[in-house]
């Protein structure tokens, strides 16, 4: 078929290519509905692309998808070592790291495509954002394709991600126009322009209602399809369905081995053009094979897919996943089992945790004549699969069930090791009350036993639970006896976690002497190859220093985890790291940094719970000092989620920040009552930092603080009134907003130096708050606040807040805006309002105007 009116789309690829070529690596996103040409489109422009290497992967329409098939394909493509590194059972580091030395390599440029990534298993998918993230060490172009109409979690969540990086651009393949379908329909009996309007210009559908020569216009693909297919000899229709059966990509062999001597039939399908021969036999579209297989019978499909079934278990190198798809349509519970738990094993070891999940939920609903242990068992897998994923609500079903089995056969270890587990996924999910029961329950069963590995993993989570309530002597003490319990077991991954908890809980506390046990714990996590542990213990360090108001310990620390888990692609503990980040430049005075950290994390949908605690913490406190709008939703999303945990770690920080808050609006009644809110809990756990803020809160609401023995420095100098004192210690800690603060207690020159801070970081309420306090205090010569004209300047925006700004400029809705940038709707609300007052604009379209001046003004510069 002619290829129509992609003639711009397809000079925007050449161009990225040559980019590409010369060193500047970059990705495109080829996305559009299904039918509208994105295959035909890539293969057009790589067709031409004759001196590149080429190298293309395709994903499979399967329930559970096998773990990195286009790397399979890329593999036997490539006739190199690849496909032994796969085979070889290498770690997906390992993995991933030869793909990309191997394109290093190449003395050509590369052109790598990885077709339909919808239906992408999660290992490829975090293939392709390694190598997205990597392409600036590459002459090469990646290209993925994908279905845009409702992207899912997976891959929303791996577009998001990949929005942010500068080589990545996106290409939206458009319907036909009524032109370009009158072109195609020329010399057949149809009206063009209601054929554009039965089919919206889809190439797919069009071609298929113009293959039909009966007449008229079916209503939908299907009917149009099924049409087509109605032209066929038995024969050739049987083996139509077959093919459907199999797959997307007919395997040769496998179809002569379930339908033997079908040449005749397999040339009528090609000939009629519903089948395609072009290095491989393959349906022209999975539109047509998902018609084709819709339309049998389900005893008939059920049959098809138990002979598909048996020819491809005699396979060599046959595809677990593949088999385990066929199993289910055929009904075949035992053969679920026999292919679909090694596959779940597998998709685990690649770490496509997603497919593995999948794979034994698949099991599960065949196992209702299992023996109870072995569904225990099973469940377990699941559920630890479900924790990996984040899917916490599954896994604590899962946990929940097998616990009761253990209990029902009198199995008391296995009952505890289901209740150790849950209490896991339980804190992770935010319900700490809960997790404390189940794991109270389960080191109670188990300490009724000989010591034994279950015990000591019981302990090191009991601890860990301690040490997150900021419990510091319990967690030590149930920490060290899991240490001495996992080295009678020479457990040393439960020894290393075990450190991890004992050091955090210590120098969080203030004792120094924890970094020397984190340490001990990163040296035996890293000789383990335990990267999730090193990566965890890294961000206990810098957390701790952070909430110790270390600020310069732990910006060094975090930007360091930061590295370390982006670069194994450890998100979620980078995205605690990150908020925690955010944090940190808040005291430090660099806000704009601070906004942008914390507004990427909450934008993350993947993030977990407790990393979107700590970033609105930090977003909701950074609006609440700058005066910009979205602050009180920020908090109190924040407070929502932190509620839920009844743990200092996460109340303190959005308590404290809602009292200041309350404390700039003006409200000392809600002051206190924030302020007392979480007190309580601090003052059990002897935290002086918290203590000491929230004492403050309540003195400058004008309530006694009472004493101030407990309270950090800084606060308690400020409290009993050495202003002074106060502001000379956060100057030290490299806090000039606290400083700020503390010097507007003190005379007029500390009131008119502490303005000056104010002003120099942006901080409007707390400047608007002393200039009338010196107002007040008659004193005339009070500086006035920033104009209107430096509050228009765009250099305040957030990086995000400046994607934003762009699109406005480009006339975009906020649906739309959302969808380009992969955001919720309602996060694009909470932007647009904050752009619009740091512009000082009055709507939208002022916004825009200003943009486009903006951009107007770069590119006179640029010249």
């Amino acid at each position: 078929m002619e290829l129509l009116e992609r003639d711009a789309d397809t000079a925007r690829l050449a161009a990225v290519f040559g980019a590409a070529k010369a060193g500047r690596g970059a990705m495109v996103l080829v996305a559009g509905e299904a039918g509208i040409g994105k295959t035909t489109f890539v293969r057009r422009f790589v067709e031409t692309q004759t001196e590149a290497l080429t190298l293309i992967g395709h994903c499979d329409p399967l329930f559970t998808p096998a773990p990195l098939g286009p790397l399979y394909d890329i593999a036997r493509a490539a006739q190199g070592p690849l496909l032994a590194i796969l085979d070889s059972g290498a770690n997906r580091a390992a993995l991933f790291s030869n793909i990309l030395a191997y394109l290093q390599a190449s003395a050509r440029p590369a052109v790598i495509v990885v077709e339909d990534i919808h239906w992408a298993d999660e290992a490829t998918l975090d293939w392709i954002k390694y190598l997205a993230r990597r392409l600036d060490s590459l002459r090469a172009l990646l290209v993925a394709t994908y279905r845009d109409d409702e992207p899912a979690p997976p891959l929303k969540q791996l577009l998001g991600e990949l929005a942010g990086l500068p080589a990545v651009s996106r290409i939206l393949l458009q319907g036909l126009s009524t032109a370009a379908v009158a072109t195609l329909a020329k010399g057949k009996a149809i009206d063009p322009a209601a054929l554009h309007r039965q089919t919206s210009g889809n190439p797919f559908f069009v071609t298929e209602v113009l293959a039909d020569k009966s007449g008229g216009i079916p209503s939908t693909v299907r009917d149009a399809v099924l049409a087509r297919a109605m032209k066929l000899s038995p024969d050739g229709r049987a083996l139509l369905e077959t093919a459907a059966a199999i797959g997307a990509r007919v395997n040769p062999e496998l179809l002569e081995a379930v339908l033997p001597a079908a040449d005749a039939a397999l040339r009528e399908c090609i000939a009629l053009g519903i089948l395609r021969a072009d290095g491989g036999i393959a349906f022209r579209h999975e539109l047509a094979r998902t018609a084709i297989l819709g339309s049998v019978d389900p005893l008939r499909r059920r049959s098809l897919f138990r002979a598909v079934l048996v020819a491809a278990a005699k396979k060599e190198r046959a595809d677990l996943a593949q088999l385990a798809h066929y199993a289910e349509e055929a009904a075949d519970a035992n053969a679920v089992k026999r292919f679909a738990l090694p596959a779940a094993k597998a998709a685990s070891a690649l770490g496509a945790h997603r497919e593995a999940a999948a794979q034994y939920r698949r099991v599960l609903r065949f196992t209702d004549d299992l023996p109870t242990i072995e569904r225990a068992e099973i469940l377990e897998a699941f559920a630890h699969e479900c924790t990996l994923i984040d899917d916490l609500a599954a896994s604590i079903e899962a946990y929940r069930e097998a616990a009761q089995i253990g209990a029902n056969l009198n199995e008391p270890e296995r009952q505890a090791s289901a209740l150790a587990a849950l209490a896991w996924s339980l804190v992770r999910n935010g319900q700490n009350p809960a997790a404390e029961e189940a794991s109270a329950q389960a080191v109670s069963l188990l300490e009724r036993q000989p010591p034994s590995r279950a015990l000591a993993s019981a302990y090191r989570i009991q601890a860990h639970l301690r040490m997150l309530d900021r419990d510091r002597d319990a967690a030590v003490a149930i920490g060290t006896k899991a240490i001495d319990i996992a080295r009678g077991f020479e457990d040393r991954e439960t020894v290393a976690a075990a450190q991890l908890v004992v050091g955090a809980a210590m120098l969080v506390s203030g004792d120094d002497a924890g970094r020397a046990v984190l340490d001990d714990c990163l040296a035996a996590a890293g000789e383990t190859g335990r990267d999730d542990l090193v990566a965890l213990a890294r961000l206990n360090i810098g957390s701790s220093y952070g909430e110790l108001y270390r600020f310069a310990e732990a910006e060094r620390e975090l930007a360091a985890g930061i590295a370390f888990a982006t670069e194994r692609d450890l998100d979620h503990a980078a995205h605690y790291m990150r908020a925690w980040l955010a944090i940190v430049h808040m005291y430090q005075g660099r806000w704009v940094e601070a906004a942008d950290l914390a507004a990427a994390v909450v934008d993350t949908s993947s993030a977990a719970t407790v990393s979107r605690i700590m970033a609105l913490a930090a977003l909701g406190r950074m609006r609440t000092r700058r005066g910009d709008p979205g602050a009180t939703a920020a908090l109190d999303e924040a407070l929502d989620l932190a509620a839920s945990t009844a743990t200092l770690q996460r109340l303190a920080p959005v308590r404290a920040a809602r009292a200041e808050a309350a404390w700039l609006a003006g409200d000392p009644a809600k002051t206190i009552q924030e302020a007392k809110a979480t007190l309580p809990l601090a003052i059990a756990h002897r935290h002086r930092w918290h203590i000491g803020e929230f004492a403050l809160w309540l003195h400058l609401a004008g309530q006694d603080a009472g004493s101030i023995d407990e309270c950090a420095e800084p606060f308690a100098r400020q409290i009993a009134g050495d202003w002074q004192g106060a502001a000379a210690s956060w100057r030290a800690l490299g806090c000039p907003y606290e400083e700020a603060r503390a010097l507007s207690a003190g005379d007029a020159g500390a009131q008119l130096k502490a303005l000056k801070i104010f002003n120099e970081l942006g901080a409007v309420p707390a400047a608007t708050m002393l200039r009338r306090a010196m107002r007040e205090a008659g004193i005339t010569s009070v500086p006035r606040g920033r104009r209107s004209s430096t509050r228009q300047d765009p250099s305040g925006l957030t990086r995000r807040e400046l994607a934003v700004l762009d699109c406005i400029a480009d006339g975009l809705s906020n649906k739309s805006i959302a969808a380009k940038l992969f955001i919720a709707e309602k996060t694009v609300d909470h932007h647009v309002s904050s752009i619009l007052t740091k512009l000082g604009a009055a709507n939208r379209t002022v916004a825009a105007k200003l943009a486009r001046e903006r951009r107007s003004g770069e590119a006179d510069s640029a010249k």
